[in-house]
């Protein structure tokens, strides 16, 4: 695991796109502070780019480093929660734009995982989390079912869970005003 670490770091500082396994699924990630490289992460999803992006941070302090505020209600959620829980944020921070909603708004999860938190804390900064698969196509947990496409357009494959069929889905995402309201978006 520490290898993989080190070598993904190296990779998410040098600009380039990485292919992870998260607390949910498979992900394709980077610097979520690197325009470019977000950009790359679009190109190899045939995504639109004008689709927002989920992005991990390991801790609330790294959290409040890149959200506005964090309302008190989000917390709440997040500590009640029996699953991943992605929460958006009405204003976000120091991310790259190209990365936000529209409306300037940022899905941020803190994965209960510890390859995640390992990787972001050593790291230094958030990183972006989006499945790795073609825009439309379905998510997986299970490397072996990864396209060659995709797995051949990351820059850096991690490794370690490779061997790992357990099943999992995408997290929830839920919407939370700074005024304590919440939509449930998934």
């Amino acid at each position: 695991m520490q290898k993989d670490i080190k070598n993904a770091v190296r990779a998410l500082s040098e600009g380039k796109v990485i292919l992870y396994p998260t607390d949910t699924v498979w992900g394709l990630g980077c610097d979520a502070t690197d325009e470019r490289a977000i950009e790359k992460i679009f190109e190899i999803k045939h995504r639109s780019a004008n689709k927002s992006l989920i992005v991990l941070v390991s801790n609330f302090l790294m959290l409040r480093e890149y959200v506005a505020e964090v309302p008190f209600r989000a917390v709440e959620l997040m500590e009640e929660a029996t699953r991943p829980i992605t929460v958006i944020y009405p204003e976000s921070k120091n991310l790259a734009p190209n990365l936000l909603a529209e409306d300037g708004s940022v899905g941020i999860r803190i994965p209960d995982d510890d390859f995640c938190r390992s990787l972001i804390s050593a790291f230094g900064k958030p990183i972006v989390s989006t499945s790795a698969n073609i825009s439309g196509e379905k998510p997986t947990s299970v490397f072996k079912k990864l396209s060659a496409e995709i797995i051949g357009a990351a820059d850096y494959v991690v490794s370690f869970r490779q061997d790992d069929e357990t099943l999992a889905e995408p997290s929830s995402i839920i919407k939370v005003n700074n005024d304590g309201s919440v939509i449930k978006i998934r």
